[in-house]
């Protein structure tokens, strides 16, 4: 999550290549990197399916109330053998799923709802019909996906036209059994929006494996909450996708040391100058 901008690039004139470890590219200014004939190399397409696998836990272990039932376990509160009332929970088969953001990650979290016989909406900058002949996914607009939705997966890269995608007003239009997922990045979620929305009962739950900032602050007020399950960015942390992510990123580091186009290259257009 190192900045790398301007002045980074002022401070190693001799710089060849960017190798960024991740499919992220919101840490680094590929404008000016491209602009001084600099290629940026990232890791796209071997962490899609362990980042969903993450999201999809998520999705389950707020909706069924797993991270904060297992707390209750290790503090020592599991004195009744079954109660029919305790730790209920909603359901996820045969719901609505709304997944914002089309990408390789966003179709690997529709194939896992698939699974779970959900209903697939979608909404993306760019419309899919290869998908959803396929998949038989359903596009509509985002005021519609957030009011039809029981869950919304947030698969989006962070931009300038993300940042706090869903705030005060879009989390109002969510039901309020509805639970948020986002293992994109923290600030396409306006965080002080979030915790008021799951304070007050707006939405029912959520889960986050980024947040903004990160690390979050332990003083954070989202940490308060039960209805939130919070992991420390850990969608790509499976012993194969981080392989994979490090033979790539150490492949585009070796190509561009080399003077050769990288395996996978962010700005191509470097190329062509």
């Amino acid at each position: 999550m190192d900045r790398v901008d301007g002045p980074l690039l002022d401070a190693a004139p001799r710089l060849k290549v960017i190798s960024q470890l991740a499919v992220g590219l919101d840490n680094v200014d590929v404008a000016e990197a491209t602009r001084r004939g600099i290629p940026v190399g990232y890791t796209p397409g071997v962490l899609a399916k362990a980042t969903a696998d993450v999201a999809f836990a998520l999705l389950m272990s707020a909706a069924r109330r797993i991270s904060e039932s297992e707390r209750w376990v290790r503090d020592g509160q599991w004195t009744l053998a079954f109660h029919p009332l305790r730790w209920l929970g909603v359901d996820v088969h045969e719901k609505t799923l709304g997944i914002i953001g089309m990408g390789q990650i966003g179709l690997e979290m529709a194939r896992r709802g698939r699974g779970f016989d959900m209903n697939i909406i979608y909404h993306s900058r760019s419309r899919r019909p290869d998908l959803e002949a396929e998949y038989g996914l359903v596009y509509v607009d985002l005021p519609t996906l957030l009011a039809e939705s029981d869950f919304v997966s947030l698969h989006m890269p962070l931009t300038p036209e993300t940042r706090h995608y869903i705030g005060e007003a879009e989390l109002r239009q969510m039901k309020p059994t509805a639970i948020l997922v986002n293992a994109a990045r923290g600030p396409v979620v306006d965080s002080r929006a979030l915790y008021t929305a799951l304070k007050e009962g707006w939405i029912y739950a959520a889960g986050l494996d980024v947040t903004d900032p990160e690390p979050i602050p332990a003083a954070d007020p989202l940490l308060t909450l039960e209805n939130v399950v919070i992991a420390p960015h850990v969608g790509s942390a499976s012993l194969a996708s981080r392989g994979a992510m490090c033979m790539l990123a150490a492949r585009n580091l070796i190509a561009g040391l080399e003077g050769n186009p990288l395996v996978r290259c962010a700005n191509p257009e470097v190329y062509k100058a």
